[in-house]
């Protein structure tokens, strides 16, 4: 479910343009998940081919690839590995809510109430093993590294832009500011939406936890007390009522046991975000496109048009070389001072 932190952060909105050469690590379950949710058809059906095999992910994984190449912005896929025994709560509550939808789906297609169908399908969307190993090889034959993390994908991701091995980490969730990634990228599906190119919104950790007057504890206080995929949070707490607590900065147990939560339950929460399950990788690297490759699995394999995967893998190879982040570059910087004061 992610945090629900929008109403306490303001994201600056950049043009793709001042992200060329900045390299980004992808959560891939997050991105590959919107895929099987959104990339369907009219009846809520995901995209299949000639055998019945879905094919939305790889839909979603060339054209959000390729679209991102073609912009400049240069992005390695993070995959989940085994989830935290803490998610176990969290993890059964969404397979026990997929069933429900798949329900409802299915009663309104027997309605024929396409447009309650679609929304409800979305709700049933199962990513398998085999899946991801698809979205893997695709994004090897188009010569984009891809990560596998040991445990959150998104931990690792965080992981690597701290350790500056990729300029920020690439999410739609807000949890990467608990694992202590120094900036966010949201908004990666905006590129061509309504018929513009809109750009991607950014988040800077330090300036987030300078405008909210906290530091990077309280931030994580503000995660346990709204509740998070690995905890249920505080009755009648709320992002803007658990920043208030916060800020009267009483102390990490203080505060805790302010909101009726005890210390000693949520330590382990706590722990997995300050030191989470990640590992040490190399510095990405990227290849050149295995256009043989991609046809075997696309065109051949599920029976996509070679017009489109030739236009897709043609955005692939505009790619540019990485570029060193402004902390990198000058010292830290400001979103502001790094894009030149407008977000144009």
């Amino acid at each position: 479910m992610g945090l629900p932190f929008r109403d306490l952060v303001r994201p600056q909105e950049v043009g793709w343009d001042r992200l060329a050469g900045r390299t980004l690590a992808v959560d891939a379950y997050n991105a590959i998940y919107q895929f099987l949710a959104t990339i369907r058809q009219s009846d809520g059906r995901p995209f299949s081919d000639a055998s019945g095999r879905v094919t939305s992910h790889l839909i979603g994984v060339l054209y959000r690839t390729t679209a991102l190449l073609g912009e400049g912005v240069l992005p390695v896929w993070v995959f989940d590995g085994r989830p935290p025994d803490l998610k176990s709560g969290t993890l059964r509550a969404r397979f026990e809510a997929k069933q429900k939808a798949e329900d409802q789906w299915q009663q309104a297609l027997e309605a024929g109430d396409l447009e309650t169908a679609r929304k409800k399908a979305a709700a049933t969307s199962r990513l398998t093993r085999p899946m991801a190993d698809e979205a893997r090889a695709l994004l090897a034959a188009l010569g984009v590294p891809a990560v596998q993390a040991p445990s959150e994908g998104e931990a690792q991701a965080s992981a690597m832009a701290a350790r500056g091995q990729v300029w920020a980490a690439a999410s739609e969730d807000y949890d990467a500011l608990l694992f202590g990634a120094p900036r966010l990228v949201r908004g990666l599906a905006a590129r061509g939406r309504r018929g513009v190119n809109s750009g991607a919104l950014i988040i800077d950790r330090a300036e987030l936890l300078e405008q909210l007057g906290i530091d990077g504890e309280e931030l994580l206080l503000i995660g346990l007390l709204v509740g998070t995929d690995f905890n249920d949070g505080a009755k009648g707490y709320g992002p803007k009522r658990a920043l208030k607590l916060v800020r009267e900065h009483l102390g990490w147990d203080a505060t805790l046991r302010k909101a009726r939560i005890d210390p000693s339950e949520v330590a382990p929460v706590a722990e997995l975000f300050r030191h989470p399950d990640v590992t040490e990788v190399a510095m990405p690297s990227f290849g050149p496109v295995d256009e043989a490759a991609v046809d075997r699995l696309l065109v051949e394999g599920h029976g996509f048009s070679p017009d489109r995967v030739r236009s897709a893998i043609g955005r692939a190879r505009r790619r540019p070389p990485p570029t060193a982040a402004p902390s990198e570059a000058k010292g830290h910087q400001t979103l502001i001072e790094a894009f030149g004061g407008n977000s144009g």
